[in-house]
């Protein structure tokens, strides 16, 4: 269990009134306790237990493609910086169409003008239309359909020349 579902699972106890809910598995043991600290309640704890990784033989073939690997990461993310990334001005979810039966706002390869609709985001049952404040051609769509999107989270890769 990583820190996000640990997160959910949080968010989800408060939405859903339970006073405590303890959680136990092999590896990981979680208590949750809802409403706030009195001087006779006992904060909440969460315990982690270990796994054991089991130990594998990594074939001599795949320890030579690490460091290639590793060298086409930092050329990637240097290729990534002379775009501009439009990012998520609120939470929600992220959706490239007006409505299911209408085509997508952009396309990977289209060019965009500022103010041209890129995508919409749902946040509490209103659908925000999310403009372009940039000009320049679409290189890259970082979420998928009906994906819920953070603050700040990057939507659009768009290449300004």
């Amino acid at each position: 269990m990583d820190i996000k579902e640990i997160q959910s699972l949080i968010k989800f106890v408060a939405k859903s009134g339970a006073s405590e809910v303890k959680l136990e598995t092999d590896d990981i043991k979680i208590t949750i306790r809802t409403g706030s600290l009195s001087a006779n309640s006992e904060p909440t704890y969460v315990h982690t237990m270990p796994m054991a990784q089991p130990a594998v033989a990594a074939p001599a073939a795949a320890a030579v493609e690490a460091p290639a690997a590793a060298a086409a990461a930092p050329a990637a993310e240097a290729e990534d910086d002379k775009y501009i990334t439009i990012k998520s001005p609120i939470i929600g979810t992220f959706y490239r169409k007006p409505s299911p039966d209408k085509p997508v706002f952009v396309e990977v390869g289209q060019t965009i003008g500022t103010g041209d609709v890129l995508c919409v985001i749902e946040a509490m049952k209103l659908f925000n239309d999310i403009e372009s404040e940039v000009s320049g051609k679409i290189v890259k769509i970082l979420v998928d359909d009906s994906s819920p999107v953070e603050f700040d989270q990057p939507l659009f890769l768009v290449d300004p020349s």
